[in-house]
């Protein structure tokens, strides 16, 4: 078997890359369509905080569609995607301006802070790794977004966690964790997301030249994987601001993931962004231990947040974005605060 296909993720993540070019054979004739669909690549990593611990590692592939007609008889939807709208209409939002859909797989890794130790470390976060699936609606009415996802996966050595880890290490050079016995137990994850946003001015990004906005944001979640309610802000200053809803990768519609009122512009722009979010959290697996089975858990603490800072650069179809988060502790007794980095690479196809 080709190495590719031995690993969930990339064999997913080759699936996803097929969906854009059918998507754009399919709305190749339609002149209505105000930008065409994008793939987003996304890798974190604590070492790029300093640290090696907490959350150390992830990585998602994206796909997002064109803004739609609608989302059950669109043609630049692939036809597994208008089969399940018609069957979630739920989760779809009413009438709004303009409307598309988000697609991806990604991989989150979570690790103690020794990687010595073989066995369970009691006052520590346990060893967890998580694989995801989700898609997403997004609807837009001038300055206000409205997104929702859908996230199913599994929790335990089925998302490979150790391996990827092991893989990774191995290719810089790194020492070895040795606690991977110890993580989670398998465990299938669902979770639902929602938020709303808002930019401030409504007119930002309109100009040639310099400018700034600032998109806040309030939502939640529903699911095994984590329950919890937040709200923040992020703030961008910057040569031809783009007309989207931030810059921040973590964040459900960060990204290029919004459907933009206009295409981007075709020469260069830049622009630095500082965005924070506070979250209630009522539920964490991957602090809490598994659902349904006796497992490895820490005492979480309830409010947490972070901040994080970067500079995001485009060029025609290109986008470029790194920045940097320092969370807030999330659990008692932890060492050391969070701080890690994030690289995103987006390309309109």
């Amino acid at each position: 078997m080709p190495p590719v296909f031995r690993h969930p993720l990339a064999a997913l993540a080759l699936a996803a890359a097929t969906l854009p070019a059918h998507a754009a054979d399919r709305c190749q004739d339609n002149v209505l369509r105000q930008t065409p669909p994008a793939v987003n690549f996304r890798v974190d990593n604590d070492l790029f905080g300093g640290q090696d611990q907490g959350y150390t590692n992830g990585a998602q592939l994206t796909f997002v569609s064109p803004n739609l007609k609608d989302y059950t008889d669109d043609p630049c939807l692939p036809r597994l995607a208008r089969w399940a709208n018609r069957h979630l209409e739920r989760l779809q939002p009413g009438r709004f301006d303009q409307q598309n859909m988000v697609f991806s797989v990604a991989q989150k890794i979570y690790t103690p802070t020794d990687y010595t130790r073989r066995d369970l470390v009691g006052d520590d976060r346990p060893y967890a790794a998580v694989l995801l699936a989700s898609f997403g609606y997004n609807a837009r009415n001038d300055s206000q977004l409205a997104t929702t996802q859908l996230q199913l996966g599994v929790v335990g050595p089925a998302a490979l966690g150790r391996q990827v880890q092991d893989a990774v290490h191995k290719l810089t050079d790194s020492e070895r964790f040795l606690g991977w016995d110890n993580q989670l137990r398998n465990e299938p994850v669902v979770r639902l997301v929602h938020e709303r946003m808002r930019r401030w001015p409504r007119d930002a990004g309109a100009d040639e030249g310099w400018g700034w906005d600032a998109i806040t944001h309030w939502g939640g979640a529903v699911g095994n994987l984590s329950t919890h309610a937040n709200a923040g802000a992020e703030v961008r200053f910057g040569w031809r601001l783009p007309d989207d809803f931030g810059s921040t990768p973590l964040r459900p519609a960060g990204e290029n993931t919004a459907p933009p009122a206009r295409g981007r512009h075709p020469g260069w722009s830049a622009h630095l962004f500082l965005t924070s979010d506070a979250r209630w959290v009522l539920r964490d697996i991957t602090l809490d231990g598994n659902t349904f089975r006796s497992s490895h858990s820490v005492d979480r603490k309830p409010l947490v947040g972070e901040v994080g800072y970067g500079v995001a650069v485009m060029r025609g179809r290109w986008k470029f974005a790194l920045a940097r988060y320092h969370g807030a502790r999330e659990f008692e007794g932890q060492k050391e605060r969070p701080v890690y980095g994030s690289f995103t690479i987006s390309r309109m196809l």
